[in-house]
């Protein structure tokens, strides 16, 4: 029982944390909970609707192992990380953000997508980890479980901070949607590309790429909190 216990934690500690640092970051109209755990539920359909993507891919005959073009073929790893694996992996939560989360009547002021669409990235992660963790030794079982969601929540962030404005400013279109797709899935396929196939230069590339989005993402959430409170009339 306590060995099954431990092997949870690195699943669902990020879960938790993270969950309450965003509910802490949106404290200008807070979501409703209900929401954000269907936003999460919708990341955990999001990463079976992924899979789904991924069995096409095979059908067509175009999916490959990332790891073994990793080892002899760095351009086709380049194409794949970002045509196959960001254009899916952004393109199902994004599906689901678009279908559900923009039509939430709580949905009213930019931060939502950040925070929508963070709760999406969180419920994917959380299916990745349950796949992946139990196979690392706790180190790294540790690691994971808490770089995953920061990743997903990311690459996430972008297109769900732009694509939630634009549906708010009533400028909703289907090249601002493949646009910002097309953006983000490239940043996701540049950091997978650079983590599999770069092993001496890959891991500070990525490290800088994530931590350039992630200050971005705090200094972007402290400007809207800030405009909040400027056109708050308390």
């Amino acid at each position: 029982m306590i060995d099954y216990l431990l092997l949870l934690l690195p699943i669902v500690l990020p879960v938790v944390f993270w969950s309450a640092y965003h509910l802490h970051v949106d404290r200008h109209l807070p979501e409703p909970p209900s929401k954000l755990a269907l936003a999460f539920g919708l990341g955990i359909g999001s990463f079976f609707l992924g899979m789904l993507a991924y069995r096409a891919l095979g059908l067509l005959g175009l999916r490959y192992n990332a790891f073994a073009l990793a080892q002899d073929n760095l351009p086709g790893l380049f194409a794949y990380a970002v045509l196959a694996i960001g254009v899916i992996e952004e393109g199902v939560k994004m599906i689901l953000f678009l279908l559900v989360v923009v039509r939430f009547r709580e949905f009213d002021e930019p931060i939502d997508g950040i925070v929508y669409a963070s709760f999406i990235a969180l419920g994917f992660a959380a299916v990745e980890n349950i796949l992946y963790v139990p196979q690392l030794d706790s180190t790294a079982a540790y690691a994971r479980g808490f770089v995953s969601p920061v990743l997903h929540m990311v690459f996430a962030s972008i297109w769900g901070y732009h694509i939630g404005r634009a549906w708010l400013r009533g400028r909703m279109r289907v090249v601002t949607i493949l646009g910002w797709l097309a953006y983000t899935a490239f940043i996701h396929g540049v950091y997978d590309f650079a983590v599999l196939g770069l092993p001496r230069a890959g891991l500070p590339i990525a490290a800088t790429l994530i931590t350039g989005l992630w200050i971005w993402r705090l200094l972007l959430i402290r400007d809207l909190h800030d405009a909040a409170r400027g056109e708050d009339p308390r």
